[in-house]
């Protein structure tokens, strides 16, 4: 079988991704989630801005 270095890369970052859990996505789900609900809010409450013209 031919060494081929992009494989054992891709097996060692398998193996830690394995070992560390869902850490590091579930983090980036929640900031996510989370300015979706700013941005969702900001243009919802937007429309009731009172104009005193």
């Amino acid at each position: 079988m031919q060494h081929v270095p992009h494989a054992d890369w891709l097996a060692g970052a398998a193996t830690a991704a394995e070992q560390q859990g869902p850490g590091n996505l579930l983090r980036i789900v929640l900031i996510v989630m989370v300015v979706g609900c700013v941005l969702t809010a900001w243009f919802l409450l937007r429309g009731y801005r009172r104009k005193d013209d």
